[in-house]
């Protein structure tokens, strides 16, 4: 009988995650977590001989979250430049998993002209012992640099 084996499920914590502005490579250090969704647009579809609604997808709406520990001002720096100027900055985020004791192997995947939604400006807390930050983000394309193996 087959079966997972613990040892090959892919830590959290392996990997790296970048991110890439006008055309530099930043190594997000700081991040503590990210996910990014993809939602298909769905429209329903009436059609003669069938009562109920049928559903044909009319395309996708990417989003994602990042919560960071509030260790850089970058984030700030690209929403006060649209707050300031109108000067709003597209990015790309490779995030990788790459645990090597995982018999899986690693993934890539870039995201697309990534756009912040919300940006947390200023923060003080003297409950939390070290400050993080969440923004979320939206994008439009992404791609599958290299993928898991399907056994371990």
């Amino acid at each position: 009988m087959s079966y997972l084996k613990a040892e090959n499920l892919v830590s959290g914590q392996e990997g790296r995650a970048y991110v890439k502005i006008d055309g530099q490579n930043q190594e997000l250090l700081y991040l503590k977590n990210v996910t990014a969704t993809v939602e298909k647009k769905k429209q329903a579809v009436r059609t003669l001989g069938k009562r109920g609604d049928q559903f044909k997808s009319a395309g996708f709406s990417g989003s994602g979250k990042m919560t960071v520990y509030y260790v850089t001002s970058l984030f700030r720096q690209l929403m006060l430049q649209y707050m300031k100027d109108g000067v709003d900055t597209y990015f790309d985020i490779v995030i990788i998993n790459d645990d090597p004791q995982s018999g899986f192997g690693s993934q890539s995947v870039v995201l697309k002209n990534c756009n912040l939604d919300k940006v947390v400006l200023a923060k003080l807390d003297v409950a939390e012992d070290f400050l993080d930050e969440e923004f979320s983000f939206t994008f439009d394309d992404a791609e599958l640099l290299s993928s898991f193996t399907e056994t371990a």
